[in-house]
């Protein structure tokens, strides 16, 4: 028989709990554990004035970017009428029911004013980072290196630093050697190797990583030694340490120089390499001379100051442990997936240099926050140290 909704007159009180609307399993459920903003008012109190109309609550503020950011909900407008419809997200930002939601213009002008002086986005990244440090997610003996900018502990996959960059690779290198530092000097984390493609392969980085910090590149060498034109490449040459030579295919050797000076030089070039010469009497009477020099009277082979770290990169390149760290790769690499993916960063919205490091930011922050959540299950959550 088919059911008829009975009219009845409404209930003069209802009791209503956001607390039991939301689900255990929630994520805002698992994130809120870890989100402390209880030095925020102290750190931000300098910037507002002391008289006056009452602001915005700032905490209402970031837990409303923590959950654009965590669900992918790009746009500030869009943002606001989620919050104000969704329980879920009343409840994070502890609205309640009532809770009237800021105007989409108020996260602007604090983005530019407050936020940013304040660097508040940095100090809301750093302090979820120690949270995972606390809980022991952090520690690892290899770091990973990528060109969005990241630095990662490859163990679980936490993200301990990020420094947003222009696409060049020289930026690229700065802020990786940057992120580095940082580490070390504010939580003391120091990586035995050092992940990266090829980007991070030039000689310069390759000699700041193992002569200057003491860490191993797991990273391939960045190389245009290699010739396509069936001429023999650098590889095909001998490099003597005694005696600071080179030895052809054919046994010849090839120096700096073949004289001395009265003052002595260098050698050094202005793209940190030195060159070594064949003489030019050994490369025309050479029979191998059409595969090694055939529009050149004689050979000569370049030699970078710093081949010192990139030949123990290349020997480092052939070992299982190598192997392994290109197989971490792919575990890593599933975070920039998920920024496109799930957390729909494929591109930036905010404008400038300075909009790319607070979207850096809070995109770290919620995927660490993310990975917390899914790694310290409910029940084994402990205290922040």
């Amino acid at each position: 028989m088919m059911g008829e909704r009975q009219v009845r007159q409404d209930a003069l009180f209802y009791e209503f709990s956001l607390e039991r609307r939301v689900p255990e399993k929630h994520l805002l459920r698992s994130i809120d554990r870890f989100v402390e903003l209880d030095g925020l008012r102290q750190e931000l109190a300098p910037f507002y004035s002391a008289i006056g109309r009452p602001s915005i609550d700032p905490e209402l503020m970031i837990r409303m970017l923590i959950v654009g950011y965590c669900v992918g909900i790009r746009s500030e407008r869009r943002l606001c009428e989620e919050v104000h419809l969704n329980l879920a997200y009343r409840w994070f930002c502890r609205l309640g029911l009532d809770g009237a939601v800021p105007d989409h213009s108020t996260f602007s002008k604090n983005r530019h004013g407050r936020f940013r002086e304040s660097d508040l986005l940095r100090r809301l990244f750093e302090s979820v980072l120690q949270r995972c440090i606390a809980e022991g997610l952090v520690g690892g003996p290899a770091f990973f290196a990528y060109s969005a900018n990241y630095l990662i502990d490859a163990d679980n996959a936490i993200i301990v630093d990020v420094e947003a960059t222009t696409a060049i690779r020289q930026a690229e290198i700065l802020a990786a050697k940057r992120m580095i530092e940082r580490s070390l000097d504010c939580f003391d984390l120091y990586p035995e190797r050092l992940i990266g493609d090829s980007a991070y392969g030039s000689a310069e980085m390759l000699n700041w990583l193992v002569h200057e910090q003491g860490i191993e590149p797991h990273i391939p060498v960045f190389d245009k030694s290699q010739r396509t034109d069936g001429t023999f490449s650098r590889d095909d040459f001998t490099y003597d340490h005694a005696t600071d030579t080179y030895r052809c295919p054919a046994g010849k050797t090839l120096q700096r120089y073949r004289r001395r000076f009265t003052t002595p030089r260098t050698g050094i070039m202005k793209d940190n390499s030195t060159r070594y010469r064949a003489s030019k009497r050994d490369c025309q009477a050479c029979p191998l001379k059409p595969r090694c020099c055939p529009r050149t009277p004689e050979r000569n082979i370049p030699r970078s100051i710093y081949e010192g770290a990139r030949d123990l990169a290349r020997e480092i390149g052939k070992t299982e442990a190598y192997q392994t760290s290109r197989g971490q790769r792919k575990k890593v690499e599933m975070l920039f997936a998920h920024l496109k993916r799930v957390l729909k960063l494929d591109r930036l919205r905010l404008r400038g240099p300075n909009g790319a490091r607070d979207e850096f930011h809070l995109a770290a922050t919620a995927q660490n926050l993310r990975k917390l959540a899914m790694l310290i299950p409910v029940s084994a959550t402990t205290p922040a140290t």
